[in-house]
């Protein structure tokens, strides 16, 4: 059965800086599984912003889960629909990779707070389902758990992005001041950037590994019948 999950946050920032900030939010101190992000469509119809990204993510689980993962990297599709008219913004994320294991597919929509139109509400939907036979129940529970621990997560890293980019409009009961803290937030976002390189190059390195370790695995079989006098 598919688990369904929703989740509101308010950002207090007018919609169009949590627009602007949405493409800039990884890296963050939040974000450490986020690996990299490339954009391969982007078009504008009418009067309306249609974009897809492809995201790359490292995907921890737990021991009795790694019967089913083999490569600990999934990669996630993004496309986001913005009307500045209605000023809207609609997100749809799923992971391409392991999807019988367990699918995740995710909405939010972003719009002003009808309490304030100086915030912005980002409402979240979510469904989690898996197709394996005897763990279904376990890893839904499981994705779901994780899901809300990383919505946690997500928020408040986009949530310093935001701070951040847009420290000067901010009071300093918001944490970022407004004496020269944008640049040292500019700075910890390059020095996340250059940990997310780091992290990039080992994940290649274990897909190569991992990759590595299964050709010879099926190389072996063929190597033990062509022995020598083998008119093989």
């Amino acid at each position: 059965m598919v688990k369904y999950f929703e989740n509101s946050f308010v950002f207090q920032f007018k919609w169009d800086q949590v627009v602007q900030g949405f493409w800039q939010r990884y890296p963050n101190p939040e974000s450490n599984h986020v690996l990299s992000e490339d954009t391969v469509f982007r078009e504008v119809r009418g009067n309306m912003l249609f974009s897809k990204r492809l995201l790359t993510k490292t995907n921890r689980v737990p021991k009795w889960g790694e019967r089913f993962v083999g490569n600990r990297v999934v990669r996630i599709i993004e496309e986001s629909i913005i009307d500045p008219k209605k000023k809207i913004m609609v997100t749809y994320t799923r992971n391409i990779g392991y999807t019988k294991v367990m699918s995740v597919v995710e909405k939010v929509v972003y719009q002003e707070s009808k309490e304030n139109p100086q915030w912005t509400v980002a409402n979240r939907s979510a469904w989690v389902d898996s197709q394996v036979y005897g763990f279904r129940s376990a890893i839904e529970a499981f994705g779901m758990e994780r899901l809300r621990k990383n919505c946690r997560k997500m928020n408040s890293g986009f949530d310093y992005i935001l701070k951040t980019l847009f420290a000067r409009n901010l009071p300093l009961a918001n944490g970022v001041g407004n004496n020269g803290s944008a640049n040292e937030g500019t700075a910890k976002i390059g020095s996340f950037q250059d940990d997310r390189k780091a992290r990039l190059k080992d994940a290649a390195r274990e897909t190569a590994k991992k990759a590595a370790e299964l050709a010879k695995s099926k190389a072996r079989p063929v190597y033990a019948q062509c022995q020598p006098g083998d008119p093989s």
